[in-house]
């Protein structure tokens, strides 16, 4: 069993991801276009450059279309790993940089002992991927990002400050469900998953969609804790 924060194992939840690759399929390229600001990102992305020797290999956890971190990193001489459910998103990804690597994987199959092994990062990055996960699996995850991590690796994420667990919501004329946190549980939970957290920032952003309100985005930097 792999034990996460809380008291919480893999044992003891139910994973479910109806509709959620299904809905991004659908969206495609449409997710560039509605998230063209993306300052945030690449600025947590830009830290890790500053931070990586040339050759680092590097976890991007829902890398999405590839758009901007997998081909921020790989341009920059960085081995990158692309990870994610939604196969229409890892087609657009493959185009978009074909110097990296990409796997159609859940998160949940990189936990320790589970189905897949990707070895080791000197880095991972997970910019709204854990937006995706129930709350009751996001320590679980934050443990298993600490888990592919080599000692002292670093790891970049995002999410949107929200109160909602699980939460269904309009997404490109599709619906999605999102989780999130309040920002100091959020620091809460990743400091007790094992984390340091070096640099933070936030910005208001305002897709630009219709159906999806302003949202407060959270860019966090951290330390693996040993």
């Amino acid at each position: 069993m792999v034990k996460g924060t809380y008291g919480i194992d893999y044992g003891l939840i139910r994973i479910d991801r109806t509709g959620q690759a299904e809905a991004f399929d659908a969206i495609g390229d449409r997710y560039d276009e509605a998230f063209r600001q993306k300052k945030g990102q690449l600025s947590a992305g830009a830290w890790l450059l500053a931070c990586l020797p040339s050759g680092s290999r590097v976890l991007d956890l829902g890398c999405g279309t590839g758009l901007p971190t997998t081909r921020q990193l790989a341009d920059a001489g960085l081995e990158v790993v692309g990870v994610d459910l939604s196969p229409g998103m890892l087609r657009l990804a493959r185009q978009n940089v074909p110097g990296a690597t990409f796997h159609r994987l859940d998160l949940a199959d990189l936990r320790p002992d589970g189905p897949r092994d990707l070895g080791r990062f000197a880095a991972v990055a997970a910019f709204f991927s854990l937006l995706m996960l129930p709350r009751p699996e996001i320590p679980l995850a934050l443990r298993t990002v600490r888990h592919l991590l080599v000692p002292g690796g670093l790891f970049v994420l995002s999410m949107v400050e929200a109160d909602v667990d699980d939460f269904p919501i309009p997404f490109l004329g599709n619906t999605i469900r999102v989780s999130g946190y309040l920002r100091e549980e959020l620091y809460e939970v990743i400091e007790a998953s094992g984390f340091e957290i070096l640099r933070e920032s936030s910005c208001t952003y305002a897709p630009a969609v219709a159906d999806v309100p302003p949202e407060e985005q959270l860019f966090l930097c951290c330390r693996r804790r040993d």
